[in-house]
């Protein structure tokens, strides 16, 4: 999977699996459920995500540094703020939440073990990647980051 570190933007990963998630659940495989607390519950999850999403980008933007997933070498500022200061990434966990959300408002127990997969696949070809960068630009300022603060929560 190296040829595919940091070629894909993470929201495509987003739509990718959402879509694929919309699929499993349409097939009616496995245990569905229609209730409409759930569905309350996944719009909030998805609410919640979105706002980490926009949370960290605003620290980017604040920041004056670059939120471009491709680039990470161009990070002029260590971004260690706000919802940084709980989670490493809180743009890609914000990204985990709106899949998870989905799967509530989806109903379907089938579509909610994508997820996790997103979570494992972003963790491979996005975010180690994007470690090892900041790593070699920040030096220990990152090292001490790392230290203090998860990578997903």
């Amino acid at each position: 999977m190296h040829w595919l570190e940091m070629k894909i933007p993470p929201p495509l990963y987003l739509l990718m699996f959402g879509g694929a998630m919309w699929w499993l659940a349409d097939t009616g495989i496995g245990w569905q459920w229609h209730d409409p607390l759930l569905l309350v519950l996944g719009w909030g999850v998805i609410a919640v995500g979105v706002s980490l999403d926009l949370g960290g980008l605003w620290r980017f933007v604040r920041a004056r540094t670059t939120v471009n997933p491709y680039r990470p070498e161009h990070s002029s500022v260590l971004v260690v703020e706000g919802v940084y200061r709980y989670t490493r990434n809180p743009m890609y966990l914000g990204m985990l939440l709106v899949l998870v959300g989905w799967g509530c408002v989806l109903g379907s127990a089938l579509a909610l073990l994508l997820p996790p997969l997103f979570a494992l696949c972003l963790t491979r070809v996005q975010i180690l990647p994007e470690e090892r960068v900041l790593e070699k630009t920040f030096g220990a300022s990152y090292q001490a980051y790392r230290q203090r603060v998860r990578r997903w929560l």
